[in-house]
């Protein structure tokens, strides 16, 4: 049952600590304590920088399906 929800929080906040963490090569559980530590030391100024790479990472990935469905 838990699993089932964290796959779900998981899937709606838009993969973006996962996708950082890829990108750097850490575990994604490390990069989501280290948001939520700076979230609270910046007073949450970093949750606009959350929400502008999960705007990028949504039109990317918008812009990859439109651009497969051309060459097909």
């Amino acid at each position: 049952m838990m699993n089932h929800v964290k796959n779900i929080l998981e899937r709606s906040a838009f993969g973006v600590c996962n996708y950082l963490g890829e990108k750097m090569g850490i575990a994604s559980a490390r990069v989501r304590v280290y948001f939520i530590y700076i979230s609270f030391v910046a007073l949450g100024s970093p949750i606009i920088f959350y929400l502008f790479v999960a705007f990028w990472l949504n039109i990317k990935q918008y812009v990859k399906r439109k651009r497969n469905a051309i060459w097909q």
